[in-house]
């Protein structure tokens, strides 16, 4: 697999990814976590798409995750 060119959180990164769902796991999270959502230039996808919703080099992906705190 080649390496995207992506800007995922505002940062340029090559990353081995097809998928939103192997771009969570290239980043050490647990697909099954509650908290995460994701972002794919500008609009929110759905956890239930992470796996099928391909990635194409230029995107720009915000992925955040929740934290418990005050």
């Amino acid at each position: 697999m080649n390496a995207l060119e992506l800007k995922v959180n505002g940062a340029a990164e090559a990353v081995a990814a097809v998928t939103i769902a192997d771009l969570i796991g290239a980043k050490g999270l647990d697909l099954t976590q509650k908290g995460i959502a994701v972002a794919l230039n500008g609009a929110v996808v759905p956890r239930r798409a992470w796996g099928e919703t391909r990635l194409a080099a230029g995107d720009a992906v915000e992925i955040i995750t929740a934290k418990q705190g005050g």
